[in-house]
């Protein structure tokens, strides 16, 4: 913006109307007498600078005074009008009452009408753990490790946390040889996700800590659930077993629990199991609309937990199906679930928005493992603009009415929104 420059060797005009000369005091120099020449202009033309304006030693009522008696500074010329290509024709402008495109012309005016926005707040970590020290990474989640739980992990919390990251979901590896067909390591208080809650609060006391309530991990069939000699998952003999699990996490220290499971009927058993424990603190993030997709490939790979056989579709949903979405709710709602969560997140968009429009509940959306493998190869090729696919995503599930996400990308993009503040 230009900046009104005022010469210090400039004389008052010929005369200033109105003005009682026995009063006013110029502090240039006296008035000429009328016979003088007309004097140059007090304010010459204005120019930006980086030093900022030049100041006269003016008073305001002399800077007024000057203006008042026509003495008006100069600014910079009306800029010409921009001119079009050669050929560009030449056509009435259209009557329209509302241009849209107004508020798009600058940056700043972009920026001052955005409806939607991101922080690092809003991102979940999804974290992998292992028994082992090393880190040890994913081949199809480029960026992604399984972390030793006692080192690595501590380190990539604390580079979280640094850039405004403070909320993280544990997954764990877990041992074959702990692996049952009950899945009865799920609620080892002394199993790996308890020991690594108990880890993390010690060090980071103001971490929120996510974790997951299902029993594939633990699982000798890979399945959330029980699975009967045919086939059948058995359902209330799970959330039994949930319940379970989600009472040891929350005596480790877990702030929320989040069965992803898909048995009926278990958000509220969980929610009776942690009151009756005195957890009634802790919050149930519900994977109310988790669908049986083909996005979660790679994560299957990171905790070596996939279906021994068949497939989760007697209890993940159709992705076929909208209108099921409002059942899940219904029932998760009553049952006394905190936040509820859609999982995958871009290719469901519409149900996270029919989610939003319907429940006053905090919505979470999972980008899941597949989406963000899918954005790394595309930015390895150099197909697309890594990062700037990796934000436009995020802020996409933002847009569609998702309170927090759920994102591997949730340390890269952190940086990238600290980037650009500073």
């Amino acid at each position: 913006m230009a900046s009104t420059i005022f010469s210090t060797s400039s004389s008052l005009p010929t005369a200033v109307k109105g003005l009682d000369c026995n009063t006013y005091k110029p502090t240039l120099g006296n008035f000429p007498s009328s016979s003088s020449p007309a004097p140059k202009p007090l304010f010459p033309v204005v120019r930006a600078t980086s030093d900022g304006p030049v100041k006269t030693g003016l008073s305001d009522a002399e800077c007024e005074a000057a203006v008042a008696a026509g003495n008006v500074p100069e600014a910079p010329p009306v800029p010409p009008t921009p001119l079009a290509p050669a050929g560009t024709p030449v056509v009435p402008s259209l009557p329209l009452s509302r241009r849209p495109r107004r508020t798009r012309r600058s940056p700043a005016l972009r920026a001052a009408f955005q409806e939607t926005s991101i922080s690092p707040a809003n991102f979940v970590y999804p974290l992998f753990i292992h028994e082992g020290e090393e880190d040890t990474p994913i081949g199809a989640m480029p960026g992604c490790y399984r972390f030793g739980w006692r080192h690595g992990l501590l380190e990539e919390v604390a580079k979280a946390r640094d850039v405004g990251v403070n909320s993280i979901v544990l997954f764990p590896k877990v041992p074959d040889a702990l692996k049952t067909p009950t899945g009865d390591e799920a609620y080892n208080e002394y199993g790996l996700v308890p020991r690594t809650i108990r880890m993390l609060k010690d060090k980071f006391p103001g971490i929120v800590i996510y974790t997951d309530v299902a029993l594939d991990p633990y699982s000798s069939d890979g399945h959330d659930g029980i699975v009967r000699e045919d086939g059948v998952i058995m359902n209330d003999e799970t959330v039994h077993q949930l319940c379970k699990q989600a009472v040891a996490q929350a005596r480790a220290g877990a702030d929320v629990v989040s069965p992803s499971d898909m048995m009926d009927g278990r958000v509220g058993a969980i929610r009776d199991a942690l009151d009756g424990a005195g957890f009634q603190q802790v919050l149930i993030m519900s994977y109310t609309a988790k669908y049986a997709s083909s996005f979660y490939g790679p994560f299957r790979e990171a905790l070596d937990s996939n279906p021994r056989f068949g497939d989760k579709k007697t209890y993940q949903m159709n992705p076929a199906n909208y209108r099921e979405a409002l059942v899940e709710v219904h029932e998760d709602e009553s049952e006394g679930a905190d936040i509820l969560l859609v999982k995958p997140g871009l290719p469901y968009l519409d149900i996270i928005r029919q989610i939003r429009d319907n429940s006053p509940l905090p919505i979470a959306a999972y980008q899941v493992s597949g989406e963000y493998s899918m954005i790394k190869a595309g930015g390895i090729l150099k197909m697309i603009d890594e990062e700037k696919v990796m934000m436009e995503s995020l802020l996409c599930l933002r847009r569609a009415g998702a309170d927090i996400i759920l994102t591997y990308f949730a340390l890269q993009a952190a940086r990238c929104l600290c980037g650009e503040k500073r």
